[in-house]
């Protein structure tokens, strides 16, 4: 029997079944936030390859399988896979793939299952070793464009502090854990290194590079988004208005925001066409259709969005995250965020604004990886963008953050 033309005539079954396998694995959190298209990646090329090892009459095709396998590593690294996550995944492939041939292996004779399953083990576990290869080679390089990228912000991180004496205890504060973090695992990681003639693809180098590279990111976003509030601060930031369709322009920032309402199983809903509030406190949605177009400067829009939806998100455990968007009047337009989530005190409202600011009442909140930067990024765009924006909250009933802007914005001279 050729087992390769089965596995060719059912390969899009079983990239499809392995791709809903691997979302369903709790186990592996990093698909939390990644597309149908990101997690299949590479697969089809290994399946294609792996067809032709089990062929007897075609050119068994390695080079694809090794190929493939170094492109899914380093993509992997990009997206923030652990080891264990990868091994699992690979292991739900094998898994899937005896599962769409059980019924032909059984028609077999003995010697073909044999020769079919030892090839099929072969292959994948020649992927795994390839993949880990290019895994670790991208977590390496990533680690040295980190340090590069720290290196950079350094000199404009500590201009930064020096003109902003207020916020020099606060920042400290901020970054005093992933920095004694990445100092701790980067040393220890150094001195393994020197100890070994060759630096070992062990889960704990893998762990120790991942802490590294977790805390560093933390540290990089902390110092853009007090870089992004310094700019404003100094004058620099500009707008750059230009006509946007405010519907594209909304779906590409759901596109972003999605993965993090569905690893929270939230339900994410868009009311922009003559909507209803569906009894969420909103005096000024009077059902109104929004605005097709604008003239906005989009990428400050796209932010303020972001940052709404992701700090709703972030505060929500349960229920749904409302996105509402209509139009006042000829001059004006507005947006809303409406969460069913944790709420904010009538004291903390007057400072939610303030950089930095963050009240935590919840456990799962406090260990979140929010900078308390996110909502004095989105007063200062609102403010640099003529609008105005309004909080109406409750504690253990949620928030609503409603966002006024004109229809045509002006720029800066």
């Amino acid at each position: 029997m050729d087992f390769s033309q089965t596995l060719i005539a059912k390969s899009d079954a079983i990239l499809d079944q392995w791709v809903e396998a691997v979302y369903q694995d709790q186990q592996i959190e990093a698909t939390n936030e990644l597309t149908f298209n990101a997690v299949r990646d590479s697969l089809p090329r290994v399946l294609k390859a792996l067809a032709t090892v089990l062929s007897e009459s075609e050119t068994s095709d390695l080079q694809t399988v090794v190929d493939a396998s170094l492109e899914h590593g380093t993509l992997r690294a990009q997206q923030g896979f652990e080891p264990e996550e990868i091994a699992r995944e690979y292991r739900l492939l094998r898994f899937v793939i005896f599962s769409f041939l059980e019924e032909d292996l059984l028609q077999g004779s003995a010697q073909e299952v044999l020769r079919a399953v030892r090839l099929i083990d072969t292959v994948i576990d020649e992927a795994i070793a390839r993949c880990f290869n290019s895994y670790t080679q991208g977590r390496l390089q990533e680690l040295k464009q980190l340090q590069s990228q720290l290196r950079l912000t350094n000199q404009e991180l500590t201009r930064l502090v020096r003109a902003n004496k207020d916020s020099l205890s606060h920042l400290a504060h901020e970054l005093k854990t992933p920095l004694t973090s990445i100092i701790g695992y980067a040393d220890l990681f150094l001195r393994q290194q020197r100890q070994q003639s060759e630096l070992k693809d062990t889960y704990t180098n893998l762990e120790s590079i991942e802490r590294v590279l977790k805390s560093g990111r933390l540290l990089v976003r902390l110092i853009n988004d007090t870089l992004e509030i310094s700019r404003y601060d100094a004058g620099q930031m500009k707008l750059q208005p230009t006509l946007t369709d405010v519907r594209s322009l909304i779906n590409f920032v759901l596109e972003i925001i999605e993965p993090l309402a569905r690893a929270k199983e939230l339900s994410l809903i868009v009311e922009c066409d003559g909507f209803s509030t569906r009894g969420f406190a909103n005096a000024n949605a009077k059902g109104e259709r929004a605005p097709s177009k604008v003239i906005t400067d989009p990428l400050r829009l796209q932010q303020i969005l972001i940052n709404l939806l992701s700090n709703a998100i972030r505060y929500t455990e349960s229920g749904s995250i409302y996105l509402q968007c209509w139009t006042i009047s000829q001059q004006q337009w507005a947006i809303s965020v409406i969460d069913s989530g944790i709420g904010i005190s009538p004291n903390a409202q007057a400072q939610i604004f303030n950089p930095y600011f963050r009240e935590v009442t919840s456990p799962k909140v406090q260990s979140s990886d929010g900078t308390g930067l996110g909502l004095a990024i989105v007063s200062r765009l609102v403010q640099l963008m003529d609008g105005e924006i309004k909080v109406d909250s409750q504690l253990g009933k949620g928030s609503t953050f409603t966002v006024i802007l004109p229809l045509e914005a002006i720029a800066q001279v």
